[in-house]
């Protein structure tokens, strides 16, 4: 069966027609629990977002900072394993007819297989991967796979990459580029910084796919400031932040949808 990379690209393209950016959430998957995180997902689509990233939580991660950590460990504590993310995906896409991709550190893609990774997340109408943690010259296995079940790769490209190592990474890529807005890991910060609008330029000048800029956007504003320049504003943080900090998990749904919402507004109007 086929992932849904197609649908994927076709959803950023419909963005542009608007001339406006596609707004990408992410949220991890067994967060506050499997049922509970499926439909955090769900929410945030039905709010408003045109793409959703799941988060396999993972003991050791490189990018994530102490708000996703804490909803991870949650997850871990919970028990959450693979193929509770690979449920997580079969059920927002089939729920809202949108692409999700799955966002995951490398290790457990590799100690899971490669091939039975690829073939059930396309299984499960996912559009792709998102890899921070795995290099370019390092993922022909995990492209040539990806490839042959319909999914995209997704690379990470952060403000220290210089333009010859940008030209490197988006070659290899397909879905979009996820452009760090700064060096450091995901937040909720006062300014997203005038380094994520010259990572996006540079990015550009090298590649057709398009640019989503991460880390750091959490309200309206700062969504419609990131529009102004990307393909794509990506929200993490800020969703889990939601769920968290809610009463309880009726409570944390009908915020992240609000939130959601909010956001979507924001990357229609621009700064």
């Amino acid at each position: 069966m086929s992932g849904n990379i197609r649908l994927l690209e076709d959803t950023l393209a419909a963005a542009k027609a608007e001339h406006r950016a596609a707004l990408i959430a992410y949220l991890p998957a067994g967060f506050p629990t499997v049922d509970g995180g499926i439909e955090a997902v769900k929410a945030v689509l039905d709010g408003g977002a045109d793409v959703v990233e799941v988060g396999l939580p993972h003991s050791d991660p490189v990018l994530d900072g102490p708000v996703i950590q804490t909803a991870d460990d949650i997850a871990l504590r919970g028990g959450v394993r693979i193929a509770d993310a690979l449920r997580t995906v079969r059920e927002a896409h089939r729920a809202t007819g949108k692409p999700v991709l799955v966002m995951t550190y490398w290790n457990p893609i590799d100690r899971y297989g490669v091939e039975r990774f690829t073939a059930e997340l396309a299984e499960a109408g996912g559009a792709g991967c998102i890899l921070p943690d795995l290099p370019v010259q390092e993922s022909a296995l995990w492209r040539e796979h990806a490839e042959k079940h319909g999914l995209a790769t997704v690379f990470v490209v952060a403000p220290s990459s210089r333009d010859e190592r940008l030209a490197t990474i988006t070659a290899a890529g397909s879905g979009f580029v996820y452009a760090a807005s700064l060096m450091g890991v995901t937040g909720t910060r006062a300014s997203v910084g005038a380094q994520a609008e010259d990572l996006v330029r540079r990015t550009r000048a090298g590649t057709e796919l398009p640019v989503c800029v991460g880390l750091g956007v959490s309200d309206a504003e700062q969504a419609a400031e990131v529009a102004g320049f990307a393909d794509g504003v990506i929200v993490g943080s800020a969703f889990v932040k939601r769920m968290l900090d809610a009463p309880d998990e009726a409570a944390g749904l009908a915020s992240v949808r609000e939130l959601a919402g909010e956001l979507a507004r924001g990357v229609r109007r621009r700064a």
